[in-house]
């Protein structure tokens, strides 16, 4: 019984493939870069604002960033997209006005990398062409990885 079970649950590791094995290799004993997924859904402006906000400050700190946007989100990634409106900045951020659109291009520019769920193009009337240059989308199967790999955090807004 134990010989089957190990069998069976090696072949199911190597069907699947080992959760954040590819993320953990550390490419000849350099030490892996801090890493954060930051899964942005929501529609709301402020939420939107604050996630970008929070992930500049995580680049900032020197954090490799990975931003997944679905649903309402994703519009962000759409080539032309504009806010409805600007959102004022803490009073400790001095810039006044931005809008969410505007910071995912500037983290991308930084070295972000910014993908939209598998679902959300196949439910808009938008293909892969309308996408801001160098956003991408999204594959389950690497996305989960990320998910699952306990030394990458991962964020929801």
């Amino acid at each position: 019984m134990t010989i089957t079970k190990t069998l069976t649950l090696t072949v199911a590791a190597a069907t699947l493939g080992l959760a954040g094995a590819a993320l953990a290799d550390n490419h000849g004993g350099e030490t892996p870069k801090d890493q954060a997924l930051v899964i942005l859904t929501s529609d709301s402006l402020q939420t939107q604002g604050m996630a970008m906000i929070l992930s500049n400050a995580m680049q900032q700190q020197g954090t490799d960033l990975h931003i997944l946007l679905c649903d309402a989100a994703g519009h962000l990634a759409v080539q032309g997209y504009e806010s409805a409106e600007a959102i004022n900045t803490p009073p400790s951020n001095p810039a006044g006005q931005v809008k969410p659109e505007g910071i995912l291009g500037m983290l991308m520019d930084k070295g972000a990398s910014v993908d939209v769920c598998a679902i959300y193009l196949p439910n808009s009337d938008l293909g892969e062409s309308n996408l801001r240059e160098g956003v991408g989308v999204a594959a389950p199967g690497p996305m989960a990885e990320m998910m699952r790999d306990p030394s990458i955090p991962v964020y929801s807004f």
